[in-house]
């Protein structure tokens, strides 16, 4: 069963759509919501295991420019 991870983005000024497509381009990201409140963006990630959901949040999200911070909060389905 795959690990499915919940990143909320707190983007700077101005660059949240710019941001949303590029984490569009990364494999595992499966949808990206643009939101109000502390932070700008959410993305649900899907990856194999925790180790990949870590590997993909640490090398391919924290790199972008324009990400303040990030928060990420793994699924605990039923």
């Amino acid at each position: 069963m795959p690990t499915k991870a919940y990143v909320l983005i707190e983007t700077t000024v101005g660059r949240s759509r710019e941001i949303s497509n590029k984490l569009y381009a990364i494999d595992g990201v499966e949808t990206v919501d643009q939101v109000t409140g502390p932070y700008d963006l959410i993305a649900v990630v899907k990856r194999p295991d925790l180790n990949s959901v870590g590997n993909l949040v640490t090398n391919q999200i924290h790199v972008i420019e324009g990400i303040a911070r990030t928060v990420t909060c793994l699924s605990m389905s039923a």
